[in-house]
């Protein structure tokens, strides 16, 4: 593996989601999550699975799971974060890590890099929350400063800082 990534779109107060959906309707930003992550492995767990319609097209699935389940052709269910890693370890390509609460905090450690589109906004209903990090362990770049449907995001590149 290249890098490890994580790629999330955040509230003020780190806020995810609400009953396993998005809080922001952002066709933008799911534009960039889609040209990141096109042709690319992305990790998740099964809620996040779940969430899709169907599976993203043009990209490879790995879902995290303790049930033994099949969910179909062409994804790859995986049981730990440590089976994972050592799945990943021979794909010589970027992988993206997507969510939800629960993979987003098993993974912080391992990620090389993260991009969060950070929304200038609070969700008080919301039921998962991205991890809290400590920023002075990653360099931040801003890619990007728009608005959207009333809403106002960055979208910023976080990479890890050299131990």
């Amino acid at each position: 593996m290249k890098d490890l990534i994580m790629i999330a779109a955040i509230g003020k107060n780190y806020e995810l989601g609400k009953d396993n959906q998005l809080l922001w309707y952002l066709p933008s930003d799911l534009k960039f999550f889609k040209e990141k992550t096109l042709n690319k492995y992305i990790v998740m767990g099964h809620n996040t699975f779940k969430s899709f319609p169907k599976p993203l097209p043009k990209r490879t699935h790995v879902v995290i799971t303790t049930k033994d389940i099949d969910l179909g052709n062409n994804i790859i269910v995986l049981h730990s974060v440590e089976e994972t890693l050592k799945y990943l370890k021979h794909i010589d390509d970027d992988v993206y890590v997507i969510g939800g609460a629960s993979i987003y905090r098993q993974f912080l450690n391992y990620a090389d890099k993260m991009y969060l589109t950070e929304i200038e906004e609070n969700f008080k209903d919301a039921d998962v929350y991205f991890p809290k990090f400590n920023h002075d362990e990653w360099e931040s770049e801003v890619l990007k400063v728009d608005e959207e449907n009333n809403l106002k995001y960055k979208h910023l590149l976080y990479k890890k800082k050299k131990r």
